[in-house]
């Protein structure tokens, strides 16, 4: 698997309002996915906030402000040029759809995120119920799953992000009480659980598919699938609840090695959205998110795939991973 090298990084900060990143802008260059590259500070495709920051609109386009910042779980995101990644967190959120998180005065923590970094306005679950979203989201197709069952039901030959990796990947999951548990138990729900139905990691999944139980998370991995449980989660407990959750844990996550050291994507999103529709939220944090960023570009969550794999550098982009929109250029990542 190629990997990335970090470079250092130079975190910059950003005041100022919101931007919205649209799909109709003229591109211009190219990013190293291909996609729209970056917009010049003070290019026609730029505004200017409140704050004095040049703040992109066109798709990909970017802005370097001035100011030095810290890269911390205070300072997140900076707008910062991008650097190599060697490691994405992907948190999945359960059963909400995005009207019902963004702007809601229960969710102030992520309110400080979509702030501090980045929110995609029109990014959709693929499917219903719960499971056939957690297994799209890994593998670029819902494998014909149409139900929550067990692994026991959907045994899956399907190669997945998990494979691609080999052994450089990592489930945590909430209340799960021991390693790679295929059955339900308590508030630990296997259907949210992807690792543990793909039959390709059964040798590796008990070393890698770990209980998620308080203490500092290992974001050492290249990719780490993060889960809380049926009540952190929002599936069970109010969007209050989760949003609690997330307010701490995920600064625990932004304060970790890898994310200090400019080298890491976190990803913050939601199965499906159960209130009529398909849009859900979904966050991008990393240094070289501008702050503020809204994305209007219509993504899912084989986008998602597809992102995590351009940015640890794998291949082949897995099912409709290969022909969804990437975010790459759109949160300058």
């Amino acid at each position: 698997m190629p990997r990335r090298f970090p470079t250092a990084l130079a975190a910059v900060a950003v005041a100022g309002a919101a931007l919205t990143v649209g799909a109709c802008a003229a591109p211009s260059g190219t990013s190293r996915s291909g996609s729209a590259a970056a917009t010049a500070p003070g290019s026609p495709h730029s505004t200017t906030s409140a704050g004095g920051a040049t703040a992109p609109t066109a798709p990909g386009a970017t802005a370097t402000p001035a100011g030095a910042a810290t890269v911390d779980a205070g300072h997140p995101c900076s707008g910062a040029p991008p650097a190599p990644v060697r490691h994405v967190v992907v948190v999945m959120m359960e059963n909400r759809a995005l009207a019902q998180v963004a702007g809601n005065p229960a969710a102030p923590y992520l309110a400080s995120l979509a702030a501090a970094c980045g929110l995609a306005t029109d990014y959709s679950g693929v499917a219903h119920p719960s499971l056939p979203n957690y297994i799209a989201v890994t593998s670029g197709s819902t494998q014909g799953v149409a139900d929550d069952a067990g692994p026991g039901s959907h045994p899956l030959g399907a190669p997945s992000i998990f494979s691609l990796l080999g052994a450089d990947w990592r489930s945590l999951e909430e209340s799960m009480p021991r390693p790679c548990d295929t059955a339900s138990s308590g508030e630990y729900a296997v259907k949210h659980n992807p690792a543990a139905y793909y039959t390709t990691l059964a040798t590796n999944c008990p070393a890698q598919d770990l209980p998620l139980n308080g203490g500092a998370f290992d974001l050492s991995a290249a990719y780490t699938f993060v889960t809380p449980d049926l009540c952190h989660d929002g599936h069970d407990c109010s969007t209050a609840t989760a949003d609690a959750w997330l307010a701490k844990e995920v600064p625990v996550m932004l304060s970790s090695p890898q994310y200090r050291s400019g080298s890491t994507v976190v990803f913050i999103t939601w199965d499906e959205n159960d209130a009529g529709g398909a849009l859900v939220p979904t966050y991008v944090i990393s240094p070289s998110v501008i702050p503020g960023a809204r994305v209007a570009t219509p993504l899912d969550h084989y986008s998602l795939l597809r992102t995590s794999e351009e940015l640890l550098g794998l291949s082949p982009l897995l099912g409709q991973a290969a022909t969804a929109t990437s975010m790459v250029s759109l949160f300058h990542l």
